[in-house]
């Protein structure tokens, strides 16, 4: 049979050779609203950098390469000898190693970290998702382990290392270390006051007290093959916060059993593991019983990064599918110049723009919280204690249908593995579920709303700041108030209520630093009402090739 049975045309060209931090508008006009002029010139040529390598087909490939070969667990060496280690692909530790030397774990020290840090999180994420989960996890431990003193002088400086270094031998041997987490056991899930792993105080002889040692199991364990670990377990006087550290200061293996790998839907480059504890060291961070409260920043932390995850994904998914309609020609003409492709277009990309501002605002926050004035600091501590669960709710919540019609944009291709689509889809749910579900983050809400008026105050300023440049926007502002007012019963509308409020806030930042065809288009679906139950069925009458332009990303 002849070789020349067809010929190709008509297919779209890979979207590589680009660069992802200044192909995304809305990611470079947060940069530059919310990072002082004095380092714009820093951050900007640090990003820049950071997305060309992310748009390159090298970096491309080893997404892919990491994500076809999944890490395999050994749990006993040649001769028997219990190892519990999990090998990775090279492309693993090619990605992991960029994106520490980029600064990924490095936020709270430096001016502008935490944007900054986001900023690179939201290009790194769209290279590969797996590996930002022990970047994460790094990053967050941090403000935890501030609550020991002694231990933060010890970790901090590795946790924030630029240095990548995989060996697992003693942490102070170490130029960088990399942290995971085990919160959740297989009774409990979410509920971990439920949790039944039991910590006993060791005897040193010192009278410091904070030696223990750990017996029980962790559900899930994220990125095994980290330097140490922040673990909750039962104490004496209640639920405690543990560090566990991988190898022990003399070269021994701390107990540390890996039972299984999670064979998950999608994430799947990243070892997310079960894992026994039998006597394993620890050393108590912060007081028996206030365990939650010690880890709470953490967790905070990395429900920001949940955040920021989702906005990753959700952008590369609409820059592949305006990417494709740019290129693709059918039925006499391409489809960028379709107007019911256009239409979905600009309705999956003002999806992605609301998604980036709200994360970029709230990484704004954490920077004011950090090095910002008292007064500030106090009204945006506030701020943060609503929105970071709001957004971490919406955004992480719409990040699915977003991904699945992105991936419908490119038709059968899109459904082929090889366009790089299905991974992006299996990608999109996980950040809802990690770090508390959406039930989980609503009622968190609740709680922040019937516990703490400062908070509420500070997120109906920030709302406010937009009031009177959008009569739809005004109206949603106002049914939210009257919601508001009575909190009888609330628990079971409670997402209704936290779906309003993202939506609320992120219409008031769009309408304050969106350009108007973009707020418009928001305001009037998302809030005024006039939106179907699927992307595409935006108002005909409006400027949707405006915003299809803005969301293109340049090849």
């Amino acid at each position: 049979m002849a070789a020349t049975t067809h010929t190709v045309t008509n297919q779209v060209p890979p979207l590589v050779g680009y660069d992802v931090f200044s192909a995304d508008r809305a990611l470079t006009e947060g940069v530059e609203r919310h990072v002082a002029a004095a380092l714009l010139d820093e951050a900007g040529a640090e990003l820049t950098a950071l997305g060309r390598s992310a748009g390159s087909a090298e970096l491309q490939l080893l997404g892919t390469l990491a994500n076809e070969n999944p890490p395999r667990l050994r749990t006993h060496d040649r001769y028997g000898n219990r190892v519990d280690e999990v090998d990775f692909h090279p492309a693993w530790h090619q990605l992991l190693g960029q994106a520490v030397a980029s600064g990924l774990t490095d936020a709270w020290g430096r001016p502008a970290g935490h944007m900054r840090r986001a900023a690179g999180l939201l290009v790194w994420g769209q290279v590969e998702a797996g590996n930002t989960c022990p970047l994460s996890m790094t990053h967050a431990a941090v403000p935890a382990l501030r609550v020991e003193p002694a231990l933060a002088a010890d970790w901090e400086p590795r946790l924030t290392s630029r240095v990548y270094d995989p060996e697992l031998r003693p942490a102070g041997e170490k130029s960088g270390v990399l942290f995971g987490m085990g919160m959740t056991e297989k009774q409990g899930g979410s509920d971990v006051r439920a949790n039944t792993t039991r910590a006993r105080r060791v005897d040193t002889g010192t009278g410091a007290g904070d030696e223990y040692l750990l017996t029980g199991h962790k559900w899930f364990c994220s990125a095994p093959m980290c330097d140490g670990f922040l673990v909750l377990a039962q104490a004496p006087d209640g639920l405690t916060c543990f560090l566990v550290p991988r190898v022990l200061p003399d070269g021994t293996r701390n107990v540390f059993r890996i039972q299984r790998l999670k064979d998950k839907l999608g994430n799947r480059s990243n070892a997310s593991s079960e894992v026994e504890f039998d006597e394993t060291w620890a050393r108590r961070v912060g007081d028996e019983g206030r365990g939650v409260r010690t880890i709470i920043e953490m967790v905070a932390a990395t429900r920001l990064d949940c955040v920021v995850g989702s906005a990753a994904v959700m952008r590369q998914s609409v820059a592949q599918a305006v990417h494709h309609a740019t290129y693709r020609r059918a039925f006499g003409g391409e489809l960028i110049d379709k107007p019911l492709m256009v239409n979905v277009l600009a309705d999956l990309a003002l999806e992605s723009e609301a998604a980036t501002t709200l994360a970029l605002r709230l990484a704004a926050a954490y920077d004011t919280v950090q090095d910002g004035p008292e007064g500030e600091r106090d009204r945006e501590r506030a701020f943060l204690r609503l929105a970071v669960p709001v957004a971490k709710y919406w955004v992480t919540k719409r990040c699915t249908p977003t991904v699945a019609e992105a991936l419908e944009c490119l038709g059968g291709n899109g459904y082929v593995e090889e366009s790089g689509m299905p991974r992006l889809l299996r990608e999109a749910p996980l950040n809802s579920i990690w770090e508390g579900s959406g039930n989980v983050q609503a009622l968190d809400v609740l709680r922040a709303l019937q516990r703490e008026p400062a908070a509420l105050n500070a997120f109906l300023q920030e709302v406010g700041l937009a009031r009177g440049a959008d009569h739809r926007l005004d109206r949603a502002i106002k049914d939210l108030l009257t919601e508001l007012a009575d909190l009888t019963g609330i628990e079971a509308r409670a997402r209704r209520l936290v779906e309003r409020m993202a939506l609320v806030l992120q219409g008031s930042l769009l309408v304050r630093w969106a350009p108007p065809e973009v707020a418009d288009a928001f305001c009037a679906s998302r809030l005024g009402g006039d939106w179907g139950s699927a992307f595409g069925t935006l108002p005909h009458t409006l400027d949707l090739a405006s915003v299809v332009d803005r969301a293109r990303p340049e090849a």
